[in-house]
Order: structure tokens, then sequence, then C-alpha cells
């Protein structure tokens, strides 16, 4: 293992029982001193009522204070308990130096028109080691 290793991003994006009832936003992460530009984001959904959705993206800035108009990147619409990995390639994207989750939510139906969704989104920088083997595999199965 090489001392680089051990500084390699692992952090939330929506911290932990995060319980959100309308839209918003999650603080921006710095992902600049990253050894690599690849990340696995991962939403993890462990509360939710019927017939409601949940649509998470992330942003990019060059400063954590502007951010872009269009998402870099953003998981499918999600209505159900579970977890979801999403891969986050910044490799074109050099200028993006934070990231932040938006989220939207909505219901329909019968009974209380609030939607409700307790979730989390974690970002892990991906090793460059095994971005490696993994890219060799999938050209191998070409």
């Amino acid at each position: 293992m090489s001392y680089n290793s051990l500084a390699m991003i692992d952090t939330f994006l929506v911290p932990e029982k995060t319980l959100v009832t309308a839209k918003g936003d999650g603080s921006a992460v710095d992902v600049s001193a990253a050894g690599n530009r690849v990340f696995l984001l991962s939403l993890n959904i462990v509360n939710v009522v019927e017939q409601e959705a949940l649509d998470v993206t992330i942003f990019g800035s060059a400063d954590g204070a502007a951010w872009g108009p269009k998402p870099l990147t953003n998981f499918p619409q999600k209505f159900y308990r579970a977890q979801h990995p999403l891969l986050l390639d910044l490799n074109e994207h050099r200028d993006v130096k934070f990231v932040r989750a938006h989220w939207e939510v909505n219901r329909w139906g019968r009974g209380s028109e609030t939607p409700m969704f307790e979730f989390s989104v974690s970002i892990r920088e991906v090793p460059n080691d095994i971005l490696k083997e993994a890219t060799a595999e999938a050209k191998a199965l070409v």
C-alpha cells in the first residue's frame, strides 16, 4: 500500500440518515486532492413512503461557490429502498475541484402530499490499481 492511498477521498455528499421532504443540496466536497479522478458514488435509500420519487444529480464547481448549469451525472429516478452505485469520471472535467449532490422529491396519490426520503450519498475515490484491473478485464471481454 502506498502512502498516497491513505489520503484517498471517502466521505459523504449527503450524510447518513438525512431526512428530506423538499428539494435541496448537499455540502460541497473538495475533490482536488484526489490521486485519481474516478469516484464511486453510492445512493443509499433507507426509508420512503409510497407513491413518491427521488431524483439525485451531481454538480461540479471550480471554486465551490459557482456551480455548473448542467449536472456532471445523475442517478436514475428512484422510488424504493435500496443501494444504487454510480461511477463519476471527472477526467473530462479538469476544472472541477468540488462536487455536491442536489435532490428533487415529489409525491402523488393518496394521503399526505409531502414526500419523505431518508437517504445518503457517499463518494469514494477508485484506486488506480483497481481501475486499471477493471479496464483490462473489460478490454479482454471485447
